[in-house]
């Protein structure tokens, strides 16, 4: 059976309309949905352009602007009724305006083409979207922080190759993953600044002949400024790759702590215990508790980077300006942000609630020889050459693995077969304690670097909840101002 689009936004110059296969292909309300109530308020600001202009009657402005607000108030209330024979937001809301308010409704969309409002519609969504991943990764931040605070004094290893390396403690490892997520943060807003540009006027292309002020939209819509280049305008879609960049590393790291908890929580570790309201159990075996949260957290990841690259394999060849495949884009970015700000959301709770235990931690940072390197530093304090020390201390180490004894317990007699150098002072540096407290230099483990670095990482997360709370604002004013 053919179905007659006879409601498309392009349908005069066809005979005929899209059997119903063409439509279900190349339709995108089902992703496109989302962007509703955005579109109907990118035409609110359009159409008041347009009256200020002069290229629209004031009558039949009012009579658009009554129409876009009802409808916007339905979109808010879940009455708005999607005509699924259409085959996207746009034409659903033009059509149901044309309804409502008769023939004053085809007249909205003078002067601008799907190409732009769709690109506006989009960039209107990803500054709310990315605004909200960056609260979620502040609030994230601001639970590892906290954790930081408490475990200042909790001893555990520090890895490199997933082996022992030296010994830091509990807090320095939970303020490196609040840094790196503050990064993330920190790119999303300034992924913002680029979404944050408006390209509605720039019309399918080569912009419009008709008397448009693109400054006035831009304002009205919260924007910085309008884009620059019409051709651009419509074919830029770096502002998706790029927020979906911000997704993937923001999923990596998560990631990162996700296996970090898998592998924490395990018996050969016992290092934490995830709370029983972030594990499951097994169908089989009735001991099992089964870290899923974190495991789902560290699967999502894969598919996050998928999205990622979905874009970039899309835009690789594309001429400018507008195309066909650029329906695509909205789909993976949308995916991508609510993968990982679920994500974000999770970690905060599940590692807010761990349970560190800190014996086990402990008596691990007495294990692997983690204080060799303070001994070789000891014996450069007392005028070895380092290289010379490090080579002693290697050799110490040796004789130790084959004595099944750590360092700090050999007898000075012992340790002065690699030194003459070593006195009875050696074992005030040898304890992880100690190990942990020596290394103050900025950025270090001791508890004053620590405090130093809680204190950073906080005013770092008060200045983007700032930086953050400023942009929504204005756009928050800037809707309330056309939704009437």
């Amino acid at each position: 059976m053919i179905t007659m689009a006879e409601e498309a936004l392009w349908s005069g110059r066809f005979g005929r309309g899209m059997d119903r296969s063409t439509l279900d292909f190349t339709s995108s309300l089902s992703v496109d949905k989302r962007l509703a109530s955005y579109d109907v308020i990118g035409s609110l600001a359009h159409v008041m352009m347009l009256r200020k202009c002069g290229i629209l009657s004031g009558g039949d402005a009012d009579k658009i602007v009554v129409g876009l607000r009802s409808i916007l108030s339905d979109l808010r209330n879940g009455k708005f009724v999607f005509n699924e024979d259409l085959e996207d937001v746009h034409t659903n809301i033009e059509n149901a305006l044309t309804e409502r308010i008769g023939p004053a409704g085809r007249k909205l969309h003078t002067g601008r083409s799907r190409n732009d409002q769709v690109a506006v519609d989009l960039r209107m969504y990803l500054r709310d979207a990315v605004l909200d991943a960056v609260n979620e990764v502040n609030s994230l931040v601001g639970t590892l922080t906290d954790i930081a605070r408490r475990t200042q004094g909790t001893i555990m290893p520090g890895f490199t190759h997933m082996q022992h390396a030296q010994t830091v403690s509990v807090a320095q490892h939970m303020m490196a993953h609040a840094f790196r997520l503050g990064r993330d943060a920190d790119r999303f807003l300034d992924a913002f600044e680029r979404v944050n540009v408006c390209p509605l006027g720039a019309g399918a292309l080569a912009g419009t002949t008709y008397p448009i002020d693109r400054t006035m939209t831009s304002d009205l819509l919260g924007f910085r400024h309008p884009t620059e280049n019409s051709m651009d305008s419509v074919s830029d879609r770096d502002f998706v790759m790029e927020t979906a960049f911000c997704a993937s590393a923001l999923a990596t790291h998560l990631s990162s702590m996700a296996e970090e908890l898998v592998i924490w929580s395990s018996p050969e570790f016992g290092f934490v215990e995830i709370d029983d309201k972030h594990a499951t159990g097994s169908s089989m075996m009735p001991q099992k508790k089964n870290p899923d949260i974190a495991e789902l957290i560290r699967g999502r990841t894969g598919g996050v980077i998928g999205d990622l690259v979905s874009l970039m394999t899309m835009m690789k060849g594309l001429p400018l300006t507008y195309n066909r495949d650029l329906q695509e884009d909205k789909g993976p970015v949308m995916h991508a942000l609510d993968s990982v700000a679920s994500c974000a959301v999770m970690m905060r709770e599940m590692i807010a609630a761990v349970k560190f235990n800190e014996e086990r931690m402990r008596r691990a940072a007495l294990e692997g020889y983690m204080n060799a390197t303070d001994l070789a530093d000891y014996l450069v304090n007392k005028g070895k050459a380092f290289r010379d020390a490090h080579d002693a201390v290697g050799s110490a180490v040796r004789y130790c693995i084959k004595e099944k004894k750590r360092l700090e317990e050999l007898s000075v007699k012992e340790l002065k077969g690699f030194s003459e150098l070593i006195e009875k002072d050696v074992f005030d540096i040898l304890s992880p304690e100690a190990c942990v407290e020596r290394r103050n230099s900025y950025g270090g483990t001791s508890q004053q670097s620590v405090e130093r670095q809680i204190h950073l990482s906080a005013a770092a997360t008060t200045k983007r909840e700032e930086r953050a709370l400023r942009g929504a604002s204005l756009i928050d004013e800037r809707f309330k101002e056309l939704a009437g």
